[in-house]
């Protein structure tokens, strides 16, 4: 067994991070570097070669935001929920990882020397095998952690989770049947999920989700923007689909990462090959409106995010998206033959 879900939402999480504590001392009136002159906050986090740069939002006039600065936060579903188009889905606990995800888990730490660095991302999903390593978690070196899941998904095909990313951010009942056990909140920056003529993916790529969750243990509260695969040197097919995005910190204007989601076909279904970069430094849009809900979160802990994230967390990521991508395979066969009605 992996470790059970927090029973509380009520537990403090520190923030300890001196990026952020340089970027506070900026955004204070007058707020100046060591040596008396305004620092711009840019120079104090400086970017790294291969962090995604964030396009200007597409189609964003007129497109209204899910985020609802009061809506609460909460694990499980309300009754509420229980009245929503698609409860029949709504399932009480998550499904568990794959097996060969949990003997990972359970595993030692994948070595650096089999870990491809972030800039060589497009290698590691293009080709048509499998990597050294398809399931595991470890250091890439320096700073950055690294993650990485294998789900095998029968039934399932590419055009489904194109369609599952443009569809459920905006209603946090609908993120919550990914992963009941850990997502709490979820809200859309451009809400396109009903705009006439676009296809799934130009719902999602270019959007921003806002989402809480909780990652062993601890919770997330993070604002992932997801980009054209093909500016990573991605590639799709009408059958192979990369769900590609940086993920920042939705209260701060802090890039924390990198994520990579890969499906292609294979016999009986599809499956999904999954990657996380952490620690990737940079500065990311901070939506004001999306951090003041973060920050209203009622009895979620006040600031989250440990940074820098450790081996341990990855580990954690790696059961985590495991577990979600498994428990959501089941049955989105079911929930995509529906969804004219949803």
């Amino acid at each position: 067994m992996v470790p059970p879900r927090p029973t509380s939402l009520t537990r403090r999480v520190a923030l300890r991070t001196p990026a952020l504590a340089a970027l506070a001392a900026v955004w204070r009136p007058g707020g100046a570097s060591a040596a008396g002159a305004a620092a711009p906050a840019r120079d104090l986090i400086p970017g790294i070669p291969g962090l995604p740069e964030v396009p200007p939002l597409i189609g964003s006039g007129g497109e209204p935001s899910t985020v609802d600065v009061n809506e609460p936060r909460y694990l499980g579903y309300s009754p509420a929920d229980r009245k929503r188009p698609y409860a029949d889905f709504m399932e009480s606990a998550t499904q568990p990882a794959q097996d060969h995800l949990v003997e990972a888990y359970w595993g030692p730490q994948t070595p650096t020397a089999k870990i491809p660095p972030l800039s060589a991302l497009a290698d590691d999903l293009n080709g048509r095998g499998y990597s050294t390593v398809e399931n595991g978690y470890g250091s890439v070196g320096g700073s950055q952690v690294w993650a990485a899941a294998l789900t095998r998904m029968p039934g399932v095909t590419a055009a489904m989770w194109d369609w599952w990313f443009g569809w459920h951010s905006s209603e946090s009942a609908r993120y919550r049947l990914w992963h009941p056990d850990s997502h709490a909140y979820a809200a859309l920056r451009h809400d396109r999920t009903t705009v006439a003529g676009l296809t799934d993916r130009q719902r999602y790529v270019g959007n921003t989700s806002y989402v809480d969750e909780f990652i062993g243990g601890q919770l997330e509260q993070l604002a992932i923007t997801f980009l054209d695969p093909a500016s990573a040197g991605l590639r799709t097919s009408d059958d192979v689909t990369v769900v590609y995005g940086r993920v920042a910190s939705s209260q701060a204007p802090l890039s924390l990462g990198v994520l990579a989601h890969q499906v292609r076909p294979v016999r009986g279904g599809a499956e999904m090959r999954s990657r996380f970069y952490l620690n990737v430094p940079g500065l990311a849009d901070l939506d004001l409106i999306a951090a003041q809900a973060a920050h209203n979160r009622g009895d979620l802990p006040q600031i989250v995010q440990r940074i820098p994230f450790t081996v341990d967390f990855a580990r954690s990521l790696m059961e985590h998206c495991g577990r979600e991508m498994n428990h959501l395979a089941r049955f989105l066969p079911d929930l995509y033959a529906q969804r004219k009605r949803l």
